[in-house]
């Protein structure tokens, strides 16, 4: 995909200033005017994020269930309709292709990857359905998602939902969705999120998702809502502890070392890279992901070496301040004699070894 795509919101962005970057083959907003400001907003209030640059498949047909079995990692079967669930596409060597959440709906499954890896991800889906009664179908093109993250999220959306309605977005829970009227529209709204806070994301078809940007946008109160770009959603994300494609997660690692072994049924039959993750587990892990967190001002980026009385004992995966705790933080992949909480480590700053400790994720976690 070129790096020129823009999503259906573009003109909007513009009309708030956006900055833009490529992220994906997209060209998304980095920012509107502060990160900073915008990452505070949504811990404090709500965000306003454009995410069409993920991707959206439906699988429908009569296999869609034991076919996604087969093409993931989870057991998608076990989901009840309405419910959502994180999981993983591994290669055969089970290696990650991407993380994604499949959504059961009455007819079918929605899965959503991330944006690098739409491609990727449709390719082998259509390439596993071989057997399968199964339609796969790409929508990313014609679909748009604009997700309200923060405190104030559900109050913002309540103002755009019929009275008879309402009691459905109050008591949808985690990691589940629900069909919801927004300005005379259908739409699919589910709770879930990538910022570590309450929130929803709405999935829309292209031509109405302009009309949907501006609707949130009106039916919120002074203050209580701003546009938030990629910096915002990275510096949230690292916070909450989430993953990031690319970074944790990618072809050369494993569930596993990752911390995601939960997401993998190994006793389900027949699934994709199955083998490999058994021996891979079997194995155990060289190294482990884990959260680092800094005593002085300066925070290491991705490839940072992490070491242990002077010998390099890990790689920072992701790494900055974070607005909320005032600390650097991180995530790196460190060797396993080397992780328990409390451990003492440095990190090397562009060759100044800096302080930094073992620290359980997620840094940060909302009070419910």
């Amino acid at each position: 995909m070129a790096s020129s795509t823009f999503t259906a919101l573009r003109a909007e962005h513009e009309r708030l200033g956006a900055s833009f970057t490529d992220f994906g083959g997209w060209q998304m907003p980095l920012k509107y005017r502060s990160e900073l400001a915008e990452h505070h907003a949504v811990r404090r209030s709500a965000g306003l994020f454009d995410l069409s640059h993920m991707g959206e498949v439906w699988v429908t047909g009569p296999d869609a269930a034991a076919f996604l079995d087969h093409a993931l990692v989870g057991r998608i079967s076990a989901m009840a309709v309405g419910k959502a669930k994180y999981s993983l596409i591994c290669a055969e060597d089970g290696g990650v292709i991407d993380d994604l959440i499949t959504y059961r709906r009455p007819e079918a499954f929605l899965v959503v990857p991330n944006a690098g890896n739409a491609e990727a991800v449709v390719a082998a889906l259509t390439e596993r359905a071989r057997g399968f009664d199964v339609t796969v179908d790409d929508a990313s093109a014609r679909t748009s998602l604009i997700a309200v993250q923060g405190p104030k999220a559900q109050e913002i959306l309540l103002r755009l939902i019929p009275a008879e309605q309402q009691e459905r977005l109050t008591t949808l829970k985690y990691y589940a969705a629900v069909e919801l009227t927004l300005t005379d529209l259908d739409l699919l709204v589910a709770r879930t999120g990538y910022t570590g806070e309450d929130g929803f994301e709405i999935f829309v078809g292209g031509d109405d998702a302009v009309d949907i940007w501006r609707a949130i946008e009106a039916a919120a109160e002074d203050g209580e809502l701003t546009p938030a770009g990629l910096a915002a959603r990275d510096s949230l994300r690292l916070e909450a502890g989430m993953p990031l494609y690319g970074n944790e997660l990618s072809r050369e690692g494993d569930p596993f070392a990752a911390g995601l072994g939960g997401v993998v049924a190994l006793s389900k039959e027949n699934f994709v890279g199955q083998e490999a993750l058994v021996r891979r587990k079997e194995a155990g892990s060289a190294r482990k992901l884990v959260g680092l967190t800094g005593s002085g001002r300066r925070a290491p980026r991705s490839h940072y070496p992490v070491l242990k009385d002077g010998v390099v004992v890990g790689e920072v995966t992701s790494g900055q301040p974070s607005p909320t705790l005032g600390v650097p933080v991180a995530l790196a992949y460190v060797d396993v004699e080397h992780t328990e909480p409390g451990t003492a480590l440095h990190v090397d700053l562009r060759g100044t070894p800096e302080p930094f400790e073992v620290t359980a994720l997620p840094f940060y976690q909302r009070q419910k």
